[in-house]
């Protein structure tokens, strides 16, 4: 199978597993919900959406012969197996997250889980910027949505113990 109709595959699948199971089952949709108020679901679901939508694009330019040739390089690793083994990495990591969501809340939760996604794209040489986008872009996101759009996150047993 071609790598770039793989990687389309890949991208409807995990979009598409986060739209139908992961957002129903995980984020709740109160009993009332104002008329002038989104539901809660609102933001995951168009995200998952449009993921779904882009990885179609992806597989419709990869079958149309549309996608830029790709130069095959050594050295990144972008073989169909590492693909593969990114993707399963990339599920189980999304697992962890919602196992360690009730525990250790939504804030660290986050932070461990854009972590581990800025690893899996193989960067490891700009220690200071990943360390800027895994705690301050959780942080930031937590307190605009908190903030300015009134929405709140689990806080964890751990936090609540620790009387945050």
């Amino acid at each position: 199978m071609p790598m770039p109709v793989l990687r389309g595959l890949l991208v409807v699948a995990f979009f598409a597993l986060c739209a139908f199971y992961l957002v129903p089952v995980y984020v709740p949709r109160p009993a009332f919900i104002p008329g002038f108020a989104p539901p809660p679901d609102m933001w995951p679901r168009t995200v998952s959406l449009i993921g779904i939508l882009l990885g179609l694009l992806a597989l419709i330019l990869a079958f149309r012969g549309g996608a830029p040739a790709e130069e095959a390089v050594e050295t990144d690793g972008s073989s169909t197996k590492r693909m593969v083994l990114r993707f399963v990495g990339l599920v189980l990591a999304f697992g962890l997250f919602l196992a360690a969501l009730p525990f250790v809340g939504f804030l660290i939760a986050i932070i461990l889980l854009t972590f581990t996604m800025v690893l899996m794209t193989g960067e490891r040489n700009y220690r200071v910027w990943i360390a800027l986008l895994s705690v301050g872009g959780p942080v930031f996101l937590l307190l605009f949505f908190n903030s300015a759009l009134g929405t709140q996150f689990p806080k964890g047993a751990l936090l609540k113990t620790l009387g945050f």
